[in-house]
């Protein structure tokens, strides 16, 4: 009897040893050229907030990792690239691919991995491809794979990344997805945005805001009454910001005395001391404005400010004219506001 309850036992713990197995991802991979180096896993979202470690050697590597479900996660090479791989319990990942062409590994294990080599294996056989060519590529995979979680990535990669997404694209591609994919933390955290932006697009009223200049004096659009008013957002922090401050000087020595048009600058910086530095040795004469709160300031979210540098430029009935203009479309929008003006 005891021997029969000893394999009882026995049974019931290499069952349990068993199921939490399953439970586990089998990771392995072999990339040539590679060596020996450190290959770094991370979450790209919310559900999964770790790093892991990958240790090649001589071109392979091997791990075992756990999550909870499937989850999107980043590989980040020693040369910097990145490449997404997708998780999930009980799956068995393999990974080939070469050190020369790490943004086209062969990924396979489960059906979002499968789905993305398919798609990276078909643009190696485009060579070049246009961005509208791209584009449409994308759009067919969505369209035909509207469960898979290689979607977002595609999304993000090819529409949202872009200076200027189109907002209504974005939202026509996401709504042939399935609701699971909706459901994720980043596509709620796009929708969001997608709703927040459509109320300051194009034609829309922009809001009202006050803010504080170099001198400590409330700023508001009342005070730009009856002009065009084109606001900078940037910050001393911002390299590109910096650099194209020299775009809106030109602007400003060519227009400071146009009593139609006017110049705004507001910083999305933390530090006022570093605020004030970078405008006197960039040498911003215009209207310059903080709120010292990054990108959690009011004005920054009344105006769904994401990505830096932006400009919006607002009529005088403060309607939004303009989003992210570079100076010959500023330019041609001041040519047509002084035409306007003659024409009265």
């Amino acid at each position: 009897m005891k021997k029969v309850c000893l394999l009882y036992f026995l049974l019931i713990a290499l069952f349990a040893c068993s199921e939490k197995k399953t439970d586990s991802i089998s990771l392995n991979g072999e990339i040539k050229g590679l060596g020996n180096d450190t290959i770094y896993l991370y979450g790209s979202d919310r559900m999964y907030d770790r790093m892991d470690t990958l240790i090649v050697e001589n071109d392979k590597f091997s791990t075992t990792l756990s999550v909870d479900t499937l989850v999107s996660t980043i590989l980040l090479f020693s040369d910097g690239t990145e490449y997404p791989l997708f998780l999930d319990k009980g799956h068995k990942i393999q990974i080939k691919g070469s050190a020369a062409e790490l943004s086209s590994l062969q990924i396979s294990g489960n059906a979002p991995n499968k789905d993305l080599t398919d798609f990276n294996q078909e643009l190696k056989g485009l060579g070049t491809p246009s961005e509208k060519a791209l584009e449409e590529k994308v759009e067919n995979f969505i369209t035909k794979h509207p469960s898979s979680l290689a979607n977002i990535y595609l999304l993000d990669k090819y529409f949202v990344q872009k200076p200027q997404p189109n907002l209504e694209q974005i939202k026509q591609l996401t709504d042939r997805m399935t609701g699971d994919l909706k459901d994720r933390p980043y596509m709620e955290t796009l929708l969001k945005r997608i709703e927040e932006e459509e109320k300051v697009d194009i034609g829309k009223t922009a809001p009202y805001f006050r803010i504080r200049n170099t001198e400590g004096k409330d700023i508001n659009r009342s005070d730009f009454k009856d002009k065009y008013l084109l606001i900078q957002f940037w910050a001393s922090w911002d390299t590109i910001s910096r650099e194209k401050n020299a775009m809106f000087r030109r602007i400003y020595k060519k227009e400071q005395k146009n009593k139609n048009f006017a110049l705004m600058g507001i910083s999305l910086d933390l530090d006022r001391e570093k605020w004030l530095e970078a405008v006197k040795q960039d040498t911003l004469k215009w209207e310059q404005t903080c709120e010292y709160s990054g990108w959690d300031g009011d004005v920054a979210k009344l105006f769904s400010i994401h990505t830096l540098p932006a400009n919006i430029l607002i009529s005088p009935t403060g309607k939004i004219e303009g989003k992210n203009l570079d100076e010959k479309a500023i330019e041609d929008k001041l040519k047509e506001i002084a035409r306007k003006e003659k024409e009265k």
